[in-house]
């Protein structure tokens, strides 16, 4: 049993410890003051700087300095800073970019006559989609492909003589030999033209009309006109389809029945060659503006492009002469002025 001294002793010491030098473990930290991580106040710290750094960690989304005040999104990244060392702080707009070339500037289509020709044009459109274009569909769908084929290749084989002269007058004889040689290749092993042996022999197949011919002549700029029911022309080319009217073999057929026959079996046929072009067409905002200027850009390498172009792939398939994208022809004119 302990003494009432002892317990006195103990009483005291619990009530006044010992002083800090003295003591073995550290004092308690009051409530108020800050807790700093061990991490951020370094041995050597000034108390100012361990304040600081104590506030830093307390606030962590407390800006550091003033370049970190801008707001998140706005800061500049690094391939902006350097664009705008090399070519300035503008903004940098692709289409205006003075370092890229020049866009291609197309001729401007000559068509003083453009309010009539829109007339023209709704009639001619009104026409193909109630007539022309249900025949040529029926066409397709009750005659064989074979068929269709054949009676392609006998109408075009039938204007392989305007052609050779047309070349012939435009200076151009390699061309007209070659037309002659298709005309009487595949009308004798062709089977007066069905088929087209002259294809598989390497022979070209130009289309030239006295049209083109005036144009080579010198007759260069012409006024956009649409005919009804011919369709897109120029005032040169009514010429031209005036020219080589009679000189079509087929409006020499007799009687007239026959050759009325075979001249709207033609233009269906034609009719069937310019689906791909529907295609093209279908969504348009203008779509007379769009077949003018298709055409007259066509008719213009039609001309010249042989020229200068030397059969350019890289064309589009619509300014070949080689692609199936014909016109109205010279032989479905009236043939009021056949032999009789």
């Amino acid at each position: 049993m302990k003494s009432p001294a002892l317990l006195l002793a103990l009483s005291l010491l619990a009530l006044f410890p010992l002083p800090a030098a003295h003591a073995q473990q550290t004092p308690a930290v009051p409530e108020t003051a800050p807790v700093v991580a061990p991490s951020i106040a370094a041995p050597d710290t000034p108390a100012a700087d361990a304040d600081a750094q104590a506030s830093a960690v307390a606030a962590p989304d407390t800006p550091a300095d003033a370049a970190s005040t801008t707001p998140a999104g706005t800061a500049p990244t690094q391939a902006e800073l350097d664009y705008a060392a090399l070519y300035g702080d503008q903004d940098y707009d692709p289409v205006a970019d003075p370092t890229l070339p020049p866009p291609v500037q197309l001729p401007a289509s000559y068509d003083p006559w453009e309010k009539y020709n829109r007339k023209v044009h709704r009639f001619n459109n009104a026409v193909d989609r109630r007539i022309a274009r249900p025949l040529a569909k029926a066409y397709v769908k009750v005659v064989p492909r074979p068929v269709r084929l054949g009676v392609s290749n006998f109408f075009n084989n039938l204007g392989q003589p305007v052609s050779a002269l047309n070349a012939l007058l435009q200076g151009k004889p390699k061309a007209a030999a070659q037309a002659l040689g298709r005309f009487a290749l595949n009308t004798t092993l062709g089977v007066g033209g069905l088929f087209d042996p002259a294809t598989d022999a390497h022979l070209p197949n130009h289309s030239e009309d006295f049209g083109q011919t005036l144009g080579v002549w010198g007759w260069k700029r012409s006024r956009y006109v649409e005919l009804p029911l011919f369709g897109p022309r120029t005032v040169r080319d009514v010429f031209g389809l005036v020219g080589d009217a009679p000189l079509s073999p087929l409006r020499q057929v007799q009687p007239d029945q026959d050759r009325i026959f075979l001249q709207g079996l033609q233009l269906v046929d034609v009719r069937t060659q310019l689906f791909s072009v529907d295609r093209m067409r279908e969504g348009a905002a203008d779509d007379y503006a769009l077949v003018r200027d298709a055409w007259l850009q066509r008719r213009r390498y039609q001309i010249y492009g042989d020229r200068q172009h030397k059969r350019d792939e890289s064309l589009p398939p619509y300014l070949r002469d080689d692609q199936d994208n014909p016109t109205v022809p010279a032989d479905a004119m009236p043939g009021i002025d056949a032999v009789p």
